[in-house]
């Protein structure tokens, strides 16, 4: 066969047969998608029916929970490849972004061969699971007593989808070799004829780590390199691959500190490549279960995917994001800034303090930092330039109030922290609000500051009739009414975290109805949207079960708490050391990832250090807030320099530093006086 590269092979595939697969590929990842977003809308209706039909009709359905959880496991697995089709699932792009095109197209053409290996492995294991809990006629242990096979089919279907999603990636920027369209196929029965024959009990080779399914799916991966991306990628990709495997092959056994610098490197280096945050997860830990433990361990996969997304809890992520999604489209975001820019009148900073108080508002009922972010850096940021604000100013008080997205319950940060350590989301949330009022009027404290030693940065407004302002003050209604269905019904204990949630995406879908916002096209957009920001949410959560797992089998957080015992270390310097770590991580991944790839390590720490788990999620919260705003990744810094146009991004990194140091200081003050955030949960208790 000829010799093949990445650039442009000798005989090269026809564009209209690499184009018709590509179509494909796509229509798949569309139908999915479109699949996922229904459960959405679904899930939704049945979280606010068991509500209503728990308060209102006294009759509490015996079915809900379980169906919304079932409905959440199969939308978040079928948006996968919708999501990576529209680039959507998070990477380190440090690197990528100072390649030139070429070398880029390369770089993620490698990075997505990688990922493939994690996600056919998974798949493959979440068929024979699937395989095994239909023999098995395994059960739930609710009510319902619903066959564990039926909603575990998604999930399979789901990485099946998500695989030809990251293949059709690959070729629309390959020109694959023309034997590829009879070959591939070929392969590709082949791989699927082998493991089903194979059965579902592994095939050991005596004296290797990997048993024959693992061998074959390696080598039809390998071949399919070859054919679709040539001979230097095959290189590259085989290397890697082999590679990593032979050196875990030669750590195991080795001492604990060799095999975590080990893990950490690799972690890194295939963040720094481009490879998806989610998948670097997933890759890191299939290499600890094939090479590290005494006996390969590949069902680790297929539980984690199944069991990290099956809990009732999480099922507040895509309804959070919802409502923010809906809220945005409704147009009262905008209003209910110009209501408070009219409060604060002839105040200097008074458009400042009103984007402090709008993002704060915003934040009470999106739950993210990004949503936030967007929103006013498109409301607030256009009308403080046109009354004369400074740019650095301006963009820093908007990407520090942007912070609070996730600080001011709800939060999806909380949701995963919580449902990743065991502890309550409802303390979590009421222990958010302090801190989150407080570093509220120290964002603005911040302004006033600003105010006087620069006074030529924070023009006055005008003067505003009463009268003018009790109108305007409408428009924060629909606000109220969307905190109501959400902070109310939680605190009053009329609803769950995950069910408040249903009932404010409810609230939402209905101002924006009344409003006439809302077309059954818009409907279906921001539903896709949801889906795919909940798929690569969850998927790092999938991820980072399968890392933690390994990291847990081979003790490597206790081993580290019983060396920090032993060295006696104060706990002030080992929560600073914390610190600085989450600091110095916040500036290259974003920020759900970063704290998913850490808790397995410092919430131990943190435990044994005898701190409250509610206070560290706060101050991990805000660290991660730092995170968000620190270069040179900080992702609202990103989409601020997006919705601005022409302001660049150093003087938003300028203007934003400032309110840094105040988040800074806010968590050691958090620290200093943990009663911050743990003294309001103890009067809820």
């Amino acid at each position: 066969m000829p010799n093949l590269d990445e650039a442009g092979q000798a005989g090269a595939a026809p564009a209209d047969e690499t184009s018709g697969l590509v179509r494909f590929v796509d229509l798949v990842s569309d139908a999915s998608g479109l699949l996922g977003a229904l459960g959405l809308i679904s899930m939704t209706l049945v979280v606010c029916f068991e509500v209503f039909s728990r308060y209102v009709l006294n009759e509490p359905t015996y079915w809900g929970t379980d169906i919304a959880t079932y409905i959440l496991v199969g939308m978040t697995f079928m948006g996968l490849a919708q999501a990576h089709k529209a680039g959507d699932h998070i990477q380190v792009e440090l690197v990528l972004a100072n390649l030139s095109e070429p070398w880029r197209r390369r770089f993620e053409i490698f990075a997505d061969w990688l990922g493939l290996v994690f996600v056919v492995f998974t798949g493959w294991q979440m068929a024979i699971f699937n395989l095994q809990e239909y023999y098995n006629d395994t059960r739930d242990w609710g009510l319902l007593a619903t066959p564990q096979w039926i909603p575990q089919v998604p999930v399979s279907i789901g990485y099946a989808a998500f695989a030809l999603a990251i293949l059709g990636n690959i070729l629309r920027v390959s020109r694959p070799h023309r034997s590829f369209a009879i070959l591939g196929p070929l392969l590709l029965v082949g791989l699927v004829t082998v493991l089903v024959w194979l059965g579902t009990s592994p095939v050991r080779i005596a004296g290797w780590r990997l048993d024959v399914g693992s061998l074959a799916v390696v080598a039809v991966l390998l071949a399919g390199v070859f054919l679709v991306s040539g001979v230097r990628m095959l290189l590259a990709v085989a290397a890697t691959v082999l590679g990593l495997g032979l050196v875990y092959w030669m750590a195991k056994g080795a001492a604990l500190a060799i095999i975590s610098l080990l893990l950490v490197a690799t972690l890194m280096g295939l963040l720094v490549v481009g490879v998806r945050v989610a998948l670097t997860l997933g890759i890191v830990g299939l290499l600890g279960l094939l090479f590290l433990l005494p006996t390969p361990l590949l069902s680790v996969l297929a539980e984690r995917s199944w069991n990290s997304v099956n809990t009732f809890t999480l099922s507040a992520v895509p309804m959070y994001v919802l409502m923010g999604a809906l809220l945005i489209r409704s147009g009262v975001t905008r209003e209910m800034f110009d209501a408070l820019t009219r409060w604060f009148g002839r105040t200097p900073g008074g458009l400042a303090y009103a984007a402090v108080g709008a993002s704060a508002v915003f934040a009470a009922v999106s739950g993210s930092s990004l949503a936030t972010a967007a929103t006013m850096g498109k409301v607030a940021c256009p009308e403080m330039i046109e009354r004369g604000y400074s740019r650095r100013l301006t963009f820093g008080i908007v990407a520090a109030g942007a912070t609070l997205g996730i600080l001011i319950p709800p939060s999806i940060a909380m949701i995963i922290y919580g449902t990743t350590v065991g502890v309550s989301v409802s303390q979590l949330f009421v222990a958010g609000i302090i801190p989150g009022l407080l570093l509220s009027l120290a964002f603005m404290a911040g302004v006033a500051v600003w105010s006087v030693l620069r006074p030529e940065a924070t023009p006055p407004g005008q003067r505003i009739a009463l009268r003018e302002k009790l109108i305007g003050s409408l428009s924060v209604l629909p606000f109220a009414v969307v905190i109501l269905a959400v902070l109310g019904t939680l605190y009053l204990g009329v609803a769950t975290p995950s069910e408040a949630g249903g009932l404010g995406a409810a609230a939402s879908f209905v101002i924006c109805f009344l409003r006439r916002m809302l077309s059954v096209r818009a409907m279906t957009r921001i539903a896709l949207e949801t889906v795919r920001v909940t798929s690569f949410l969850l998927l790092i959560v999938v991820g980072a079960a399968i890392m933690s797992w390994a990291f847990d089998f081979l003790r490597i957080p206790r081993t580290l708490v019983k060396t920090v015992e032993a060295a006696q270390i104060a706990p002030w310097l080992t929560v600073l050391v914390i610190g600085l770590v989450y600091i110095v991580l916040g500036m290259f991944i974003e920020s759900i990832s970063m704290m998913l790839m850490t808790l397995p390590v410092t919430y131990p720490l943190i435990v044994s250090l005898g701190l409250d788990p509610v206070w560290f999620g706060i101050a991990l919260v805000i660290m991660i807030e730092v995170g968000l705003v620190t270069p040179p990744v900080g992702i609202v810094l990103f989409i601020l320099r997006g919705v601005s146009g022409t302001v660049p991004l150093r003087e938003i990194v300028y203007g934003v530093l400032p309110f840094v140091g105040i988040l800074l200081g806010f968590e050691v003050l958090l620290y200093v006086y943990p009663e911050i955030a743990t003294w309001l949960p103890k009067q809820m208790e």
